[in-house]
C-alpha cells in the first residue's frame, strides 16, 4: 500500500488510505496504538477533515456492537474502556486516549476493510463521534499495535503477524509503502536486514518495546552509563525521538563537540540545540546510529538528522529530544525511521531494519 507523508492534511505523521465500507479513508499510521478508528455521522465533536465523514448508514455491511454482548465486554477490556451501557444506550462505547492529550470517543463496530487488494469482512473498528487533538486533517486512525483489537493482530490468518514500511522524507512529496504479510521480495533495501529481540513488558504489552544498547555519534560511541539496559518503544506516531536524559545530553555534547564552527540559533519546542546554517552552502555532519541487542542497528538517514525549523537554514535543529525523567520510556519516533526498511513480526517477536530509498513512484 502506498504510504505518505501528512504534510499535505498539516501533521508530521504518516497516512495510508484505506477503504472501509467501500468508502476511502485516509489515516494516520500508528504502531504505539491498537484500536482503528475513524471520524463518523452523526457526529457530536469532529475535527475538520479533507474527505467526507464516515457514515454508516451508507454502508451495506456496517454491523453495531451491542453493548450487553460478550464481544463488548472483551473489546472494552482490550480498549482500556469501561462504561455502562446506560452511557451509551445499546451500542458498544469506546475512549482512547493518546500521550500528547489528544482522544476519540464513539461506538465499537463491524464493517468490511479492503487494504490494497485485501479484504477483511467484520473488521471491528471505532466510529468515533467526539474526537479531538492533533489528527490534521485525517479521517482518523490506524491501530498497528501488538494488543488484541489491532489490525495486525485482527488480521493474523490472513498475513501472519507481519508487516513493515518505508517512511519517505517528509520534503520530497515521494510515496513510501506499507506492505502487509512477510513477502520479504517486495522489500527494496540497500543493506541486509538486522533483526532484534521485542522485549515483553505487561505494562505496555501494545508498544513495541526493543532494548537499546548503544548510540554512536560519528565514530564515537556514547559514554553514558544508561546506554546498554534501555528499554526503548519504536511508534511510528510519534515524531521526534525522546532520549532519558542522561542518554540525550551525552548524546547532544558528543554531537555538538564534532559539530562545531556552527552559529547556534533558539530553540523551538522540545528541540533544545539548534544552529544557523542560513550561510552555508555544504554541511558536514557526523552520522547517528542506534544500536539494539543482537547487534542490529538502526542508521539515522541524514533527513532525520535536523529538523529545519525555517526552511533558510537560520534555524535548524538536532531532531532528538530529552525527556523529563530518567524512568520515563524511551521512543523512537518517526523522524528517525526514514530510508528504512522497518519490519515487525509478531509471531516471532522481532523488529528489523535496512536501508532503503522510499521513493516508490
Amino acid at each position: 500500500m502506498p504510504l505518505s507523508s501528512g504534510t499535505r492534511l498539516e501533521i508530521l505523521n504518516y497516512v495510508v488510505t484505506m477503504q472501509l465500507g467501500g468508502k476511502n479513508m485516509t489515516v494516520i499510521v500508528d504502531t504505539g496504538s491498537d484500536l482503528t478508528w475513524v471520524q463518523c455521522q452523526p457526529c457530536r465533536s469532529c475535527y475538520n477533515q479533507q474527505e467526507p465523514l464516515f457514515d454508516p448508514s451508507n454502508s451495506l455491511s456496517y454491523r453495531s456492537i451491542s453493548c450487553n454482548s460478550s464481544t463488548c465486554k472483551s473489546l472494552q477490556q482490550q480498549t482500556g474502556t469501561f462504561q455502562p451501557c446506560w452511557y451509551t444506550s445499546s451500542t458498544c462505547g469506546y475512549y482512547v486516549s493518546y500521550g500528547d492529550g489528544s482522544y476519540s470517543r464513539g461506538e465499537l463496530a463491524t464493517d468490511r476493510l479492503d487494504l490494497g487488494k485485501s479484504r477483511v469482512d467484520s473488521f471491528v473498528f471505532g466510529c468515533g463521534k467526539s474526537n479531538k487533538g492533533l489528527f490534521g486533517e485525517a479521517s482518523g486512525l490506524m491501530g498497528l499495535g501488538k494488543g488484541d483489537v489491532s489490525l495486525i493482530s485482527q488480521t493474523s490468518t490472513l498475513f501472519g503477524g507481519v508487516f513493515s514500511y518505508c517512511l519517505p522524507s517528509t520534503d520530497t512529496g515521494d510515496s513510501g509503502s506499507l506492505i502487509l504479510g512477510g513477502n520479504s521480495s517486495v522489500y527494496r533495501n540497500e543493506t541486509p536486514l538486522s533483526y532484534t529481540k521485542m522485549l515483553q513488558d505487561p505494562q505496555l504489552s501494545s508498544f513495541y518495546m526493543l532494548n537499546l544498547t548503544g548510540i554512536i555519534v560519528g565514530n564515537s560511541s556514547l559514554k553514558s552509563s544508561s546506554v546498554g539496559h534501555n528499554e526503548i518503544v519504536i511508534d511510528s506516531g510519534t515524531v521526534i525521538t525522546r532520549l532519558p536524559p542522561s542518554i540525550y545530553f551525552a548524546l547532544k555534547d558528543e554531537f555538538t563537540k564534532q559539530f562545531y564552527g556552527y552559529p547556534s540559533a533558539p530553540g523551538f519546542s522540545i528541540l533544545d540545540t539548534c544552529f544557523n546554517l542560513s550561510g552555508y552552502k555544504e554541511v558536514n555532519f557526523p552520522t547517528i546510529r542506534m544500536q539494539f541487542q543482537g547487534n542490529a542497528e538502526l542508521d539515522v538517514d541524514v533527513n532525520g538528522v535536523f529538523y529545519f525549523v525555517k526552511a533558510d537554514g537560520s534555524q535548524v535543529c538536532l531532531a532528538f529530544a530529552s525527556l523529563m525523567y530518567e524512568d520515563e520510556t524511551a521512543i523512537i519516533g518517526n523522524y528517525q525511521q526514514k530510508n528504512l526498511r522497518v519490519v515487525y513480526d509478531t509471531k516471532q517477536s522481532i523488529v528489523g531494519f535496512g536501508k532503503e530509498q522510499c521513493d516508490f513512484a
